[in-house]
């Protein structure tokens, strides 16, 4: 295959060069020999990745092409399809990982002689690793095109600077922040806290393994010599892609098995006779159509047949049924499945048998869908000879309040949420009880859930602490709120004196300062999650949203995909929302810096030789100014930034009214911490009054 079948979008163009889209706009309006489309639409059109690189050479534009978006371009554009071209560039890596002097003698000979060799050598490799043709899931596909020599050269290439492995995760994290709505995915932390929740395994098994994370979270917690990964997921591409990520994360004398299957796992279960000593799934939530009428007599639903609405109940039995005896099953389960009345058969008979061991709440935003708290269910397949456990352990994790009444924002940091949760799990797995944590744990005896509606949710037997905790928090909040308050006096500002007549500056707007190169100014359309080498794939960086600038609050957002580079803060660019009519404005401070700028959010970051920081978000931000810029719809305001007008004045006067205005963003920020700790104050002691922990004297 030709270099130049591979396509690039402008998007992509601007990576590639180091400018924004805009700039690849002008270019094709300005220069006539600017490359033709070759594809996309007249809307989003596509272009020969090898042309473009050619023409900005030739403009000087392009002094070398980055290894990892050369690569990675190479997969975006492939004519076959970005999926399509990960599994060749997974084949190439394993054949690179396992037989390096193999792909070192057939990257020797032409391109076209390696596309001839390159099918028998890798269908060799994936042989050995997954078994005969007939029988593995991975194979190339069968799409009428010879897989792409420089995308397979340019993926070897790759996998010389950072490793076969981390090559393969950097391409397959970057299609999958490209497409974040095609695919279910579970994010690192909780795979992670779902294998140190079934512990060390030999035999692991994922019915619904999607990308791969849970097996691989487990194979890294815990390589077992000897090893075997099994997987199976209803899309042939993900059950491909699981088995490459597995293998290249498994060196071939380590005599580990990967094996992934393509199919409908309830209805067509590819590994009937596995034991395994673990089972991790993120199945599909709220599906009706699992196969309720044709498998009524399937022997798998030990504990109750699951009525239609209950499919989640049917994988957790499902699991149960592929473990040997003791073995241990952790499921991300949607919290309704906690308490809906249709599962309240099984879910007793769950617990008499002692095979539910653990319900853990979530916060919401851990797992997608990031709008409610998913909860993790820990299993344990009963043995002949084990007697039913008394206790179930119940966790939550969420921040308080009913399962479902979070947005998420105050959520604690995941690494803390999962040490709370294997704090509570391992002293439960190996005493059977734990003293209760007041809100956050407590192993509840079974007789007291066998009730008529044999709720599991958290949050309805760990009612949490007093929102401002006991007598003594409350009496440290209320010494905080005075001090805050005595702090909040002193900042007042001073009225400064008046002047005589108003003055009368000759005046510039921000759109002539960004033309003038006094400031550089952004908007951030879309948030893609930022990628660096030390990590080999995407590091995701948190997200400035316009509620954190609104509320005067830590970054809280996650990137939420799409083709565009994020837009990284640095500390004194100042912020304005797209909401809030000019009221506030935000000077990034070095806490701040180097999140993502969220979107719609505009970044102004002025040239310090020209203007400070403080001087132009303080006349941002004046009401005349902002109603000027303004324009007016039926139901919304418009605030056009680039018209926001400036006083021309010298840079020492600037950093007078810079100081003026930084001292009053000081007094404001102790009035928002004030009402935050009032806030508190006032909550606790409702909860406290009314809970029964304080008394009304």
């Amino acid at each position: 295959m030709q270099d130049n079948a591979t396509e690039v979008t402008a998007a992509g163009i601007a990576r590639l060069a180091g400018v924004g889209r805009a700039a690849v706009s002008n270019w094709r309006r300005r220069h006539p020999d600017f490359p033709k489309p070759v594809g996309g639409t007249e809307t989003s059109p596509s272009f020969a990745l090898t042309d473009v690189e050619n023409w900005l050479r030739e403009q000087g534009k392009l002094a070398e092409v980055p290894l990892r978006e050369r690569a990675w371009q190479q997969l975006a554009g492939h004519p076959a399809g970005p999926g399509v071209a990960l599994l060749h560039a997974g084949c190439a890596l394993l054949l690179v990982h396992d037989r390096p002097t193999d792909w070192l003698e057939l990257a020797a000979v032409s391109d076209e002689h390696l596309a001839q060799r390159l099918p028998a050598a890798l269908d060799d490799v994936l042989t050995r690793r997954f078994g005969p043709r007939d029988e593995r899931v991975v194979r190339l596909p069968d799409t009428g095109l010879p897989p792409s020599v420089p995308l397979l050269r340019g993926a070897a290439e790759l996998a010389a600077e950072l490793g076969a492995r981390q090559t393969y995760e950097f391409l397959l994290g970057r299609h999958l922040d490209a497409n974040p709505r095609q695919y279910t995915l579970t994010p690192a932390g909780p795979a992670q806290l779902m294998a140190a929740l079934a512990g060390p395994a030999r035999t692991v098994l994922d019915p619904a393994c999607g990308t791969g994370a849970l097996l691989r979270a487990v194979r890294d917690l815990s390589p077992e010599p000897d090893q075997r990964l099994y997987g199976q997921d209803s899309a042939p591409d993900l059950a491909a892609l699981t088995a490459l990520r597995l293998a290249l994360g498994t060196p071939a004398a380590d005599g580990a098995t990967v094996r992934t299957a393509a199919g409908d796992t309830l209805r067509a279960d590819a590994f009937p006779d596995v034991r395994a000593d673990a089972v991790l799934a993120h199945p599909p939530f709220n599906e009706r159509n699992w196969g309720h009428d044709e498998l009524a007599y399937d022997a798998r639903w030990e504990y109750g047949f699951p009525a239609r609405t209950e499919s989640e109940l049917a994988w957790i039995q499902h699991a149960l049924a592929r473990l040997r005896d003791g073995g241990t099953a952790v499921l991300l389960m949607p919290p309704a499945a906690a308490s809906r009345r249709s599962g309240r058969r099984i879910r007793a008979d769950l617990l008499r048998r002692g095979a539910l061991r653990a319900v853990i709440a979530l916060p919401a935003g851990s797992v997608p869908p990031n709008n409610i708290p998913l909860h993790l269910w820990v299993l344990r397949r009963p043995g002949a000879a084990t007697p039913p456990a008394p206790e179930l352990l119940l966790v939550e994790t969420t921040g308080g309040g009913p399962a479902g009444s979070g947005d998420g924002r105050d959520r604690l940091p995941w690494e803390q949420v999962q040490q709370a949760v294997l704090d509570a799990w391992r002293p439960f797995d190996r005493d059977g009880t734990i003293e209760e944590l007041p809100g956050v744990a407590r192993s509840v005896p079974v007789i007291e859930l066998l009730d008529d509606e044999v709720d599991l949710a958290p949050a309805r037997r760990l009612p949490p602490p007093a929102a401002g905790g006991g007598a003594e928090e409350l009496a440290a909040v209320r010494t905080r709120l005075g001090d805050t308050l005595r702090l909040t006096a002193d900042r007042a500002p001073d009225t400064p004196p008046a002047l005589r007549s108003p003055a009368r500056w000759p005046q510039t707007t921000v759109g002539e300062l960004a033309r003038a190169g006094a400031l550089l100014l952004r908007t951030a359309t879309a948030v893609a999650a930022a990628s660096g080498p030390a990590t080999g794939g995407s590091a995701r960086v948190p997200v400035l949203t316009d509620h954190d600038v609104l509320a005067g609050t830590a970054p809280s957002g996650s990137p939420q995909g799409g083709d565009e580079e994020p837009v990284l803060v640095e500390a004194g660019d100042v912020i304005v929302p797209p909401a809030g009519g000019g009221a506030v404005v935000r000077v990034v401070d070095e806490a701040t810096a180097g999140a993502a700028l969220g979107r719609g959010l505009t970044l102004l970051r002025p040239d310090r030789a020209a203007l400070d920081p403080w001087f132009l978000a303080g006349f941002l931000r004046g009401t005349a100014n902002n109603r000027q810029a303004s324009s007016f719809a039926s139901t919304a305001t418009r605030l056009d930034v680039r018209r926001l007008q400036l006083p021309r004045l010298p840079l020492a006067d600037q950093r007078r009214y810079g100081e003026r205005f930084r001292a009053l963003a000081g007094f404001e920020d102790a009035l928002r911490q004030a009402a935050r700790l009032g806030e508190q104050l006032v909550r606790g002691l409702h909860d406290g009054l009314t809970d029964g922990t304080l008394g009304p004297e």
